[in-house]
């Protein structure tokens, strides 16, 4: 019977320790993610906020590349 809770007790504390280091990837990929959205929408204000400047934008895309 002791050794069955010793056994059992080093599985809780292995367990127990998977479960803060998920934790912790857990947080880093929330961080990242984070970070990722802001800079995609940053990307975007930039993108669209360069279509205006160029008149759109559209027109330019659609043309053909010089050396065609």
């Amino acid at each position: 019977m002791n050794a069955r809770v010793t056994q059992l007790e080093e599985q809780l504390a292995h367990l127990a320790r998977t479960v803060e280091d998920l934790s912790g990837v857990i947080a880093r990929q929330d961080r990242d993610i984070d970070q990722l959205r802001h800079r995609t929408q940053m990307l975007m204000e930039r993108e669209a906020q360069r279509e205006l400047d160029t008149g759109g934008g559209g027109a330019a895309t659609e043309q053909k590349p010089p050396h065609w």
